[in-house]
């Protein structure tokens, strides 16, 4: 139970039984023209009534005599008639004398708020009981995420694990035939690289959601971003016949960690580059939007539904799970992209439709250069069609 409910708790508790009483003393004839503060019931009143719980007392009887607006948003409580889980268990504990907890969550599920609800029922005496009920929708939906994550990191893994010890097996068999080590040797290494390249964004992604502590920031140059994470790409784009077109310096400057801001592009990049056909241009350019600086990084791929712009960003999730296992994706590059942009104050913004490609971009505060670069640098040029990169009439853009 939270804090300021458990002191909202131990106050109706302390004061159900004189609740009455102070209010009959509170109207007391007083002298004429004499003004006094609130008293005790009024306080009590307005305690109950800004607690974040919904709380309640119910009778032997199992009717409510004081609730709080709270106690009616969660459902505890409708058209003064308590909920029927509620009163059972109220009735219980007034006759045990023990408390208890409930599940008081709604029974419908489809659009109803909240989710989920706990309720906890102690004892006040003399026939009557309280009820505290709190919002856990939040702690309900945190560990159907962390339950999604456990199962999704054990079956990533082990399908690689799997391959690998199969693989291995075959390799015995084929002992004396060189040409058959070979070919599964092979494999062998591209599951293991598979296998590494999956640990090592699961370390990331851990480090990016609070796991470690982010190293102090620093004055990054955007150029060398750039730089570098088109460097760990250009073997996957000269191996799919890509061409990947840059627009000029820009000399822009941002505060960050120049290792994560590589990965993140270099993500992007490699995203594109898996999701475009042979030949089809993917395109990387820089610019100062208003107090932003944005990296893009556009292709003419084959584009992403609506319906599932929203949940790229997801760990794990795949629009083609086949397809994305043939590129050797791990499910999580895109999830680290947002990490990286969010932890630097950023974010990331989607453009895709179906069939004309996306542009995924990726914005951070700009630091200010102490002198204007020069009209070289700040050119930025427009190098082949790439995707448009603001808001398309029907293809919003999806801002994460």
């Amino acid at each position: 139970m939270s804090a300021p409910a458990s002191v909202a708790l131990a106050v109706l508790t302390l004061g159900a039984g004189v609740f009455i009483g102070a209010l009959w003393a509170g109207r007391r004839a007083r002298p004429a023209g004499h003004e006094t503060g609130p008293n005790l019931a009024d306080l009590l009143h307005r305690l109950v009534n800004s607690s974040h719980s919904g709380l309640a007392v119910v009778n032997q009887h199992g009717d409510v005599v004081l609730h709080n607006q709270r106690a009616i948003e969660l459902g505890v409580v409708r058209d003064d008639v308590g909920d029927d889980r509620a009163i059972k268990a109220c009735e219980q504990v007034i006759s045990s004398g023990l408390p208890l907890e409930v599940d008081l969550s709604p029974l419908e599920h489809r659009g109803r708020q909240p989710e989920a609800v706990m309720g906890h029922i102690r004892p006040l005496g003399d026939g009557f009981a309280a009820v505290d009920a709190e919002d856990t929708s939040d702690a309900v939906r945190l560990e159907a995420t962390r339950r999604d994550f456990v199962a999704n990191v054990s079956h990533e893994l082990k399908t690689p694990v799997g391959a690998v010890g199969l693989l291995a097996e075959a390799v015995l068999d084929a002992a004396d035939n060189p040409e058959e080590v070979h070919r599964f040797g092979t494999k062998i290494l591209n599951e293991a690289t598979r296998l590494g390249a999956l640990v090592t964004e699961l370390i990331a992604l851990s480090r990016l959601t609070g796991a470690e502590r982010l190293p102090e920031l620093a004055v990054v140059e955007v150029d060398d971003v750039v730089t570098e994470a088109l460097a760990r790409c250009r073997l996957a784009a000269e191996s799919s016949g890509i061409t990947i077109k840059v627009d000029e310096p820009s000399g822009l400057l941002v505060d960050g960690d120049r290792t994560l801001l590589v990965t993140a592009l270099s993500n992007l990049v490699d995203n594109a580059l898996a999701y475009s056909p042979p030949e089809a241009p993917v395109t990387v350019s820089r610019r100062r939007a208003g107090d932003m600086v944005e990296i893009a990084v556009a292709d003419r791929g084959i584009g992403i539904a609506p319906e599932h712009q929203q949940r790229v960003f997801e760990r794990f999730f795949r629009v083609d799970p086949a397809r994305s296992r043939a590129t050797g994706g791990t499910g999580l590059g895109l999830a680290i992209v947002k990490h990286v942009a969010a932890n630097h104050g950023g974010d990331v913004q989607l453009w895709s439709s179906p069939g004309v490609g996306s542009t995924f971009t990726i914005r951070l505060p700009a630091r200010e250069q102490a002198s204007a670069p020069s009209p070289a640098q700040s050119k930025t040029k427009k190098i082949g069609t790439e995707a448009p990169r603001g808001p398309v009439p029907g293809h919003p853009v999806i801002r994460v």
